[in-house]
């Protein structure tokens, strides 16, 4: 059984052939229309399958092993290039097709503008959906210069579709003056600079809530993932990132869904950054698939 609307190259670490056995469906969304800097995270998802094969199937952090859970990389969805709406349109179809099939959805981007579509669609599912959100830029603005279809607002609409009350946000160190008062006015849980230890302060809060997470990888300061189209100075580190991701792992929530976006390789010619994206992702697929 496969996606009709997918196809595949080649395929992350440890994947299955096997999608009606599958707990989880991993796909890109590699879309850049958007970008207002540097674009190029359209090859973010095929870069960090290929980045994948560096690292081993175990994971000693979380003490499993790919083996032991079972997930299908339906390859990248093709999106109509350059057509924003429509593209946003096709991810919301693929990804009611996972949810309809009792999957969880781990997405790869892709400009963070793509996470829209997907919590709109896991909303529908799960209600009472809260939102992790680790990210360099808040993406609180109603529009950028006129355009509301940007990468730096899908948070807004995020917030204004589940609730701002149900918004944490993580990590954050640019954004506008007219962001921080909607933050305030919204009722969002905001905490800027740092991650791990506010990010643990608030899991207990989400004890068996569905949760979605969406990760930015320039939240990482730009020495740990250089490979990014808005690249933020003052950030986390590596190390730091994945600490959050196995605070996310070994808490009570319930993650129904995650993705990590603006991966731009072709700004990292070392490629650090596919790389540690590839490492996040496994992490994600052991720690977040129960």
């Amino acid at each position: 059984m496969r996606f009709e609307e997918a196809y595949s190259g080649n395929v992350f670490i440890g994947a299955s052939m096997d999608l009606e056995k599958s707990q989880a469906v991993l796909y890109g969304m590699p879309m850049d229309w958007t970008v207002t800097y540097r674009p190029g995270s359209r090859f973010g998802p095929a870069r960090i399958r290929e980045a994948s094969l560096v690292h081993e199937e175990y994971s000693h952090y979380l003490r499993r092993e790919l083996t032991e859970m079972t997930y299908y990389d339906a390859g990248d969805i093709p999106l109509a290039f350059g057509n924003p709406e429509k593209s946003l349109q096709q991810i919301a179809s693929f990804v009611g097709k996972v949810l309809d099939l009792g999957k969880v959805p781990i997405g790869m981007g892709g400009e963070h503008l793509v996470s829209w579509p997907v919590v709109q669609e896991v909303y529908k599912r799960f209600p009472d959906l809260a939102v992790i959100h680790i990210d360099a830029h808040a993406d609180l603005r109603t529009d950028y210069e006129g355009e509301p279809y940007s990468h730096s607002t899908p948070l807004r609409k995020i917030s204004e579709l589940i609730g701002g009350e149900h918004v944490y946000q993580f990590g954050i160190r640019s954004m506008t003056k007219e962001e921080v008062t909607y933050t305030e006015e919204a009722g969002i849980h905001f905490y800027p600079f740092d991650v791990l230890e506010p990010l643990q302060k608030c899991l207990p809060q989400l004890a068996g809530r569905p949760v979605y997470v969406t990760i930015d990888i320039d939240a990482l300061d730009p020495a740990h993932a250089p490979g990014t189209g808005t690249p933020e100075p003052g950030g986390i580190t590596s190390k730091e990132m994945l600490a959050a991701v196995h605070a996310i792992a070994q808490s009570q929530v319930q993650v129904v869904g995650a993705d990590l976006v603006e991966v731009a390789p072709v700004y990292d010619h070392s490629e650090q950054t596919p790389i540690l994206a590839a490492k996040l992702i496994r992490e994600m697929l052991l720690g977040f698939i129960k």
